[in-house]
């Protein structure tokens, strides 16, 4: 073949094989798939194939004689012309593009990525170049690419939204007309469950829905779309729909002809409240790629959702702040009346005067029950605004670390192993449920934090053998049997601490985490639980060597071997007990009075912590100081009682408070041997909390 296709003098001698060599190439150049151009030393086209004219848009006629350059954008056509002239004098068989992306500019202007081979030939002394180009968008790799950036600018579209706009319904209803452009369907819908779990609601959709479609309820039956995606719990795709997809269409996709169907769950914190689907006319419509799109689309959506019930659950939480504070202040005058009233129904009952009647002694229980009832009220207050102090139970620790474990399986890093080993027979501990789970979770962040590339975590729990010193010198009671705690140790494989770390461990607000991703407040908040607990921590952990953290808290009294509590409290107290009572209420400080003298100590009063220290003289010889935290506009009870113990170190503390904020201050703040006291409380309660003082007091002291 010449490179002009005109025959040359003397063709008719050509031999016929010659012939039908030509015409077989001219053959292949006509139907070969990529665009093939043959280009003179000059850059002139000399023949262009079909595909070559069906790439770049042009009639096969137009291409010959035109430029080469003019098929290569007006930016990059003086580097092009000068690696033509590079190329001539070093001609060779190379692919281009290995190092930069090729564009080839097409008649109507628009742009198309390709890739070139170039070959030289040379034909009666001329020479030729011949160009394969070939159009990679069409690979079926480069079609994914490109497919997967479109989605993703889709998505950065939406979530632009989602950071700007406040109100997660703006999102929602953006969100499905997002799905439908990016993965050209036909329809796209949003349901979300309501609050009870018994219907879906059709929260926004685009597509192929009349107006009176949203906010269609559909029960949460297996039967409905969004009811067969949260049972199945993962994402539904249906190539082609028939009868035996499981579920029924919403109507009016049915009505549209529908084919081919992708929906995944709508989830929020592992708990699936809704679905998001796309439906297409066209079956086989939705892959792999679209699915993880919908997923990416729907966690979005549900980020949103979090992210103002979290803004709300804030606000609830300032709202509980102000209701505390004054609940709080409530409870405390609310606590002081039911202490004087609580302290003489007590009274009255015993009254001999009153020992006969029974009509005065079922007055005297009804008042009683209904003061119970008050203070229980007042209780639940202080629950509501979170200003409780704790509630210590009888835990089966056994039960409560494998199902800490069990939910930590589900949540931590895969990569972390879980171990648990319970002693036979441990024993329970004494502690307040929730605030001993918490503590637990959050060792176990802080032991997930530190295990990276994976590890182990292990939870043991036994008696406690031989406690080391510095755990002894931690104890509310130091000499308490080694046989009364529980030891709950904590283990991970991490990076361990250095010393200096280990030493401000349990600091509030210190951290070794970066910035936005610690409060420093996690294992402060475990120190001061374990310790309003009446027991004790230690810390075991080298660099590189792990982490091991070990509570200490106490079994429950009635399992502890050699204590006995008094039935008759009272009984157990020293006979002749001297007693500071200082209490600014005039008839609480009254019925506390009486509470005494019952109970045979001999009691001085005081009405403020000024009046008490005046009291608190060279010859003072109080065995115990029961004075209230809230001492009206003076001195408060923590200062007292410090100044006080410091001019009789012997003497005990026992502070009382009928407001919780008080007692939980008192707590994190006071000295491990004072005891704390709510009010009201009756006189055996009152008796009881003397008596611990009283038996734990060192008498050397």
């Amino acid at each position: 073949m010449s490179p002009g296709g005109k025959s040359k003098p003397g063709s008719a001698s050509v031999p016929v094989a010659r012939r039908s060599e030509e015409a077989l190439l001219r053959g292949l150049f006509h139907a070969y798939p990529d665009a093939l151009l043959l280009v003179d030393a000059d850059g002139q086209i000399v023949r262009a194939n079909p595909a070559a004219a069906r790439l770049l848009g042009y009639g096969e006629d137009e291409l010959t004689g035109l430029s080469v350059d003019a098929l290569v954008p007006q930016a990059f056509r003086s580097r092009h012309a000068e690696f033509r002239r590079g190329y001539a004098r070093a001609p060779r068989s190379r692919p281009m593009g290995l190092q930069t992306e090729l564009v080839a500019l097409r008649k109507d202007g628009s742009e198309v990525m390709v890739e070139i081979a170039l070959s030289p030939l040379q034909d009666q002394g001329q020479s030729f170049v011949v160009a394969a180009i070939r159009d990679i968008a069409a690979y079926p790799r480069v079609q994914q690419a490109l497919r997967r950036a479109r989605y993703s600018e889709h998505l950065a579209q939406l979530g632009r939204l989602a950071v700007d706009e406040r109100d997660p319904q703006v999102v929602l209803v953006h969100g499905p007309a997002v799905a439908a452009e990016a993965l050209q369907a036909d329809s796209a819908m949003v349901f979300l469950l309501d609050g009870n779990g018994v219907e879906f609601s059709l929260v926004s959709g685009v597509g192929l829905l009349d107006g009176e479609y949203v906010g269609m309820r559909l029960p949460n039956l297996p039967d409905t779309l969004p009811g067969y995606v949260l049972r199945q719990g993962r994402p539904v795709a249906v190539p082609e729909l028939d009868h035996d997809s499981g579920f029924s269409l919403p109507a009016h996709c049915v009505a549209a002809g529908v084919q081919a169907m992708l929906a995944v769950p709508l989830s929020d914190r592992g708990r699936t409240i809704g679905a998001v689907a796309v439906c297409s006319r066209l079956a086989q419509r939705f892959g792999a790629d679209e699915q993880r799109f919908l997923e990416s689309l729907s966690n979005l959506l549900a980020t949103c959702l979090q992210r103002a019930q979290s803004e709300d659950a804030l606000k609830h939480a300032q709202r509980l702040e102000s209701v505390g504070q004054l609940t709080g202040g409530i409870a405390h005058d609310f606590n002081n009346l039911l202490t004087v009233i609580q302290g003489n129904l007590q009274v009255l009952e015993e009254l001999p005067a009153l020992a006969d009647d029974g009509y005065g002694q079922q007055l005297v229980a009804a008042a009683t029950r209904a003061s119970r009832r008050g203070a229980e009220l007042t209780g639940k207050l202080l629950a509501f605004s979170r200003r409780q102090v704790l509630q210590p139970n009888s835990l089966n620790v056994g039960q409560l670390l494998h199902s800490l474990a069990d939910m930590l399986r589900r949540t931590l890093d895969q990569r972390i192993h879980i171990e648990v080993e319970v002693a036979p027979a441990c024993p329970p501990v004494l502690a307040d449920p929730g605030q001993l789970e918490s503590a637990l979770l959050n060792i176990a962040i802080n032991a997930r934090d530190a295990m990276r590339e994976g590890g182990t975590l292990r939870f043991a729990a036994q008696p406690c053998g031989a406690l080391p010193a510095e755990v002894r010198n931690n104890l509310d009671d130091p000499s308490a049997s080694e046989d009364g705690f529980v030891a709950i140790a904590i283990s991970d494989t991490g990076s361990g601490m250095t010393e200096a770390v280990k030493q401000r461990a349990f600091e509030p607000f210190f951290t070794t985490k970066e910035a936005g991703r610690g409060t420093g407040l996690g294992l402060s908040t475990v120190y001061g639980f374990v310790r309003q607990s009446k027991g004790a921590l230690w810390l075991d952990s080298a660099p590189d060597a792990g982490t091991t953290l070990t509570l200490y808290l106490p079994r429950p009294w009635d399992t502890i071997t050699g204590f006995e509590e008094p039935s008759e409290p009272g009984q157990a107290l020293p006979a002749g007990l001297k007693v500071l009572l200082v209490e600014d209420d005039a008839e609480v400080r009254e019925v506390v009075r009486n509470f005494l003298d019952s109970l045979h100590c001999q009691v001085t009063l005081a009405a403020s912590g000024e009046q008490a220290l005046l009291a608190l003289g060279p010859e003072a010889d109080f065995d115990l100081l029961l004075s209230d935290i809230a001492l009206g506009p003076g001195m408060r009870g923590t200062r007292l009682a410090a100044l006080a113990q410091a001019r009789l170190p012997r003497m005990a503390v026992l502070l009382m408070s009928g407001y919780s904020a008080e007692l939980l201050d008192a707590d994190r703040d006071a000295p491990l041997s004072w005891e704390l006291l709510r009010k009201p409380y009756t006189r055996a309660e009152l008796a009881l909390a003397m008596a611990r003082l009283m038996a734990t007091r060192d008498p050397a002291a």
